[in-house]
């Protein structure tokens, strides 16, 4: 398949050494460019943060030196900005890439559109499937877990104190209750023995939970995640871990990303210390098939910044310069 990473990343799963140096790959100082096509009317598209495409790829093979224009992923079409119309791509969040090859994108709606999870086969760049939820709003990240019996997505929203699973085989969904927790970042941890920990940040301080998702597959209404540590700061924006246990966090309004030994107690550890650069929303990085961890990180002291940064576990080549 051709190494694009949509919406910026496609997650893959390899693990980095504790320590890392990024590598600035591209930055835009005017503002992040698109591919426009000829078509001037869409021009006048706005998104979040002005940003026309909510959705879009990058091939991050380009031996350029200027920063890459972003493609509208899967078209432009579906990115139109029409609040009320619920066939196109409203609010972007959460994405991830299966093991067949199709990408799962969870979209937060508009007044108008509830929250939906789109899937589109990424052998043709259509959609395969589609589902709409019961609200809108909130919606942040989701997680995917492949089983013998189908496969579910783990979803969670700012300032609910609940996760939403999603059962692809019976187009169904439901929310798990988390008393007392307002979920925000989630990360799915899969070892090679039969127990899977869903972790969870407490949006409102800096706790870390783990649930164990067998029961979250079979309906039940509320979970009791149990504590597992404190990170040093509060609000994790993002996380992910690797096929080797490594979970990687960041945080909002930091600059800098931890990582923790899950195989080991609660101990984190910094990775990456930006250099005057403050991570706000949006943001967010990733780990692909290379053994390459990416982040894009935002920049908005005096103006908008967008960077992508990457380091490598082993060789790697630049595919552009700052």
């Amino acid at each position: 398949m051709t190494p694009y990473f949509v919406a910026i990343f496609l997650l893959g799963l390899t693990s980095l050494a504790t320590a890392a140096n990024f590598t600035q790959v591209f930055e835009w100082p005017d503002g992040m460019d698109y591919e426009w096509p000829s078509e001037a009317i869409f021009l006048s598209l706005t998104k979040d943060n002005g940003i026309p495409a909510a959705l879009v790829s990058l091939l991050t093979s380009s031996a350029s030196s200027p920063p890459p224009k972003l493609t509208p992923f899967p078209s432009w079409d579906i990115h139109l900005n029409e609040p009320a119309n619920c066939n196109k791509i409203q609010r972007a969040r959460g994405l991830q890439v299966d093991s067949v090859g199709r990408l799962w994108v969870l979209d937060a709606g508009s007044d108008s559109c509830n929250a939906t999870l789109w899937i589109f086969n990424l052998n043709t760049n259509e959609t395969d499937f589609i589902h709409r939820f019961s609200f809108h709003g909130w919606m942040h990240d989701l997680v995917l877990e492949e089983t013998q019996n189908g496969t579910f997505a783990y979803i969670t929203r700012w300032r609910n104190q609940h996760i939403v699973v999603f059962s692809l085989e019976r187009n169904e969904s439901w929310t798990v209750d988390t008393p007392e927790i307002n979920p925000s970042s989630i990360a799915l941890l899969s070892p090679k023995k039969e127990t899977r920990q869903l972790y969870l940040s407490n949006y409102h301080t800096n706790e870390l939970y783990s649930i164990s998702v067998s029961a979250l597959r079979n309906g039940t209404q509320t979970a009791n995640p149990e504590l597992v540590g404190y990170w040093t700061a509060i609000r994790t924006y993002r996380m992910l871990i690797d096929n080797h246990g490594t979970m990687y966090a960041a945080f909002l309004w930091k600059n800098y990303v931890h990582s923790w030994n899950t195989s080991q107690s609660f101990e984190e550890q910094r990775v990456y210390q930006g250099d005057g650069l403050n991570f706000v929303w949006p943001f967010t990085f990733a780990l692909d098939q290379n053994g390459t961890l990416w982040m894009m990180v935002v920049d908005i002291i005096t103006r908008p910044i967008y960077r992508i940064l990457k380091v490598c576990s082993g060789s790697c080549h630049e595919i552009g310069t700052a």
